[in-house]
C-alpha cells in the first residue's frame, strides 16, 4: 500500500508576515516533506514564498478578494487541494502556530495509516512556555491536556483532516465566518462513522489568546451556536443545548455590552437562516454522550 499523501494549509489576513514565516519555515524542516503546501490570503496579497523560502513539495498561493472567515478561507484551500486530486490528509494550522517538533506530519502519516476509520486528528495547543489553556482541550472540566485519545471535537488551530471524510462530510460551513465551525463538521464526521482523535504528541505552539480579543466574538457566537444547534441536532435538543448555554453564558460574562451583544447574535440565529438540516442520529448522540461530552454541553 502506498504511503498517504499529506497537505499543509494556512490561511493568513497578511498580518502576521514574520510568524507565516517562520510557520512555514517549521513545515520545511519536518522530516516527512508534505506533499504540497497551499497559503491562503484571505482578503490580502501574498509575498513569494516559495522562493524566499525554499519550501519543499508543490506550493500554492491563493489571495481572495475578500476576507471569507476562518472557514470560508479553509475550504478556498481544501477545494484547490481536492481539486488536484493527489492528497488523503490536509493538515490546517494557524498562520501564528509554530511546529517546534520535527516528527510531526510523520505521526499524523502514520496515524491515519493505521485506523481507515480516522477523519480528523486534533493538536495540542501550547504556548511558548508549554501551557495549555484549558478551552483547548477537547473535554468537559480540568482535563489533563496531555491525555490523548477519542474525542467528540477538535482544535481549530491545528489539527488534521482525511479527505475522503470531507467527501462524505462536506467542507467547513463557511456562512459561520468565525466560532464553532470546528463543532459543526466535528458532529458531521461523527454521525458519518468517523473517529476524532486528540493527539497531545502533536504540539502546535500558539501565543496564549483569548476569543474575545475578536470584536464581533460575543454575536457571532451566539449566531453560531443558534445555527449549529438548528442544523445538526435532534428537535427535542434544541431547546436544551440552547437553554444550558444562555444560563452558562449569563454566568460566565462579566460584560454588559458583552451580554448585550450575545444576545442580539442569539436572536439573530433564530430570526436568519441556518442553512441546511441534517439532524445527527440518536445513535451519535449516545456515541458523543460516551465520549463524555453529550451534545447539550
Amino acid at each position: 500500500m502506498s504511503e498517504l499523501r499529506i497537505a499543509v494549509a494556512v490561511v493568513t489576513m497578511g498580518n502576521r508576515p514574520a510568524e507565516v514565516d517562520a510557520l512555514l519555515e517549521s513545515v520545511a524542516k519536518q522530516d516527512v516533506a508534505p506533499d504540497r503546501i497551499v497559503v491562503v490570503g484571505n482578503g490580502c496579497p501574498l509575498p513569494e514564498f516559495a522562493e524566499r523560502l525554499s519550501l519543499p513539495g508543490e506550493f500554492t498561493s491563493i489571495e481572495l478578494d475578500e476576507n471569507l472567515g476562518c472557514p470560508g478561507g479553509r475550504n478556498a484551500a481544501l477545494e484547490r487541494l481536492c481539486a488536484f486530486g493527489d492528497v488523503d490528509v490536509v493538515v490546517e494550522l494557524d498562520d501564528d502556530g509554530l511546529l517546534v517538533d520535527a516528527d510531526v506530519l510523520r505521526r499524523v502519516r502514520d496515524l491515519y495509516a493505521a485506523d481507515d476509520r480516522l477523519g480528523i486528528v486534533g493538536f495540542r495547543i501550547a504556548d511558548e512556555h508549554g501551557e495549555t489553556q484549558q478551552r483547548h482541550v477537547p473535554r468537559i472540566g480540568k482535563s489533563d491536556p496531555l491525555r490523548g485519545g477519542y474525542v467528540t471535537g477538535f482544535l481549530g488551530g491545528g489539527h488534521a483532516l482525511r479527505t475522503a471524510m470531507l467527501a462524505r462530510t462536506g467542507n467547513w460551513p463557511a456562512e459561520f465566518f468565525f466560532a464553532h465551525e470546528e463543532t459543526d463538521l466535528a458532529w458531521r464526521a461523527a454521525d458519518a462513522g468517523w473517529r476524532i482523535l486528540y493527539a497531545p504528541e502533536l504540539l502546535l505552539q500558539h501565543p496564549k489568546t483569548s476569543p474575545a480579543r475578536h470584536a464581533i466574538y460575543y454575536r457571532v457566537n451566539a449566531r453560531n451556536r443558534v445555527w449549529l444547534t438548528r442544523r445538526r441536532l435532534p428537535l427535542p435538543l434544541i431547546p436544551v443545548h440552547l437553554g444550558i448555554w444562555v444560563l452558562l453564558t449569563l454566568a460566565r460574562t462579566r460584560s454588559l455590552g458583552g451580554l448585550r451583544a450575545w444576545f442580539g447574535g442569539f436572536l439573530e440565529g433564530l430570526r436568519e437562516s441556518a442553512g441546511e438540516r441534517r439532524p445527527m442520529r440518536w445513535r451519535t448522540v449516545w456515541q458523543l454522550s460516551r465520549l463524555g461530552r453529550p451534545p447539550v454541553i
